[in-house]
């Protein structure tokens, strides 16, 4: 196959790719919402471990969905890292890349501390001797620290996926053939994540989630012009032919 053929391939399957690519990021977010806020808001009682555990005894359902969420949430986020790549490399392959890289790390870290969040109602179940000399509200305890941790471990990695939506964002200014305003709201939410993180480390008492829904509106304009209009095909073709 020639390069010609490699171009012309692309031109036919980029707004394809720009559909799929909108169609999972508006799974993602309503599966990310669900699985890492709603259900979690539902179950997790502040401080109160007696409180956290008979809301994970009495919803286990509702826990256990909101983990097959997440595992939803986690293979758009991989599909949209290599989608964006996609869509992004006729403008800079390397920074494409790099944008992808930093979304497939922020989605292992993620699941890497889902595993303190899947692990705590199994502290209450486990028949384990190892567990045989912890009283129950000492079980009760290690229930809620581990909840604790997944959220407080996830926080600390928000600023991968921001770093990456930054990046990206860039790229859609730069492109021509994705909206520039598109790109500005996009960059917006990522540095809402990176806020997040950094105060979270730095200025603990200012660290606020409200800076995560700076990436709701730009999230969701970007999915729904994706999938209704997809990119602009004559500068796409414009920047394969520069290739």
């Amino acid at each position: 196959m020639t390069a010609s053929d490699d171009r012309q391939g692309a031109r036919r399957a980029v707004q394809t790719y720009a559909r799929v690519a909108g169609l999972l990021l508006l799974v993602s977010i309503v599966a990310g919402g669900f699985g890492e806020g709603y259900a979690p808001s539902l179950l997790v009682h502040g401080e109160d471990a007696a409180a956290t555990v008979a809301a994970l005894q009495a919803q286990e359902p509702l826990f256990r969905l909101s983990f097959a969420a997440y595992l939803v949430e986690a293979a758009c986020d991989i599909t949209i890292a290599a989608l964006f790549y996609i869509l992004l490399s006729p403008f800079s392959r390397a920074f494409a890349l790099l944008a992808a890289f930093f979304g497939i790390l922020s989605t292992a870290t993620y699941a890497f501390c889902e595993l303190f969040y899947f692990g705590a109602p199994h502290l209450l179940a486990s028949g384990g001797d190892y567990l045989a000399t912890f009283t129950p509200g000492q079980i009760a305890t290690l229930t809620l620290l581990s909840m604790k941790l997944f959220s407080y471990g996830a926080g600390l990695f928000l600023v991968f996926y921001g770093a990456g939506w930054i990046i990206r964002g860039w790229l859609m200014i730069r492109s021509g053939y994705l909206p520039s305003w598109l790109g500005v709201l996009m960059i917006i939410g990522g540095l809402g994540f990176v806020a997040r993180t950094l105060t979270g480390v730095l200025a603990p008492n200012y660290a606020s989630p409200i800076m995560l829904f700076l990436m709701g509106p730009g999230g969701v304009l970007l999915a729904l012009w994706l999938l209704v209009l997809g990119v602009n095909q004559a500068k796409w073709d414009a920047r394969i032919a520069d290739r």
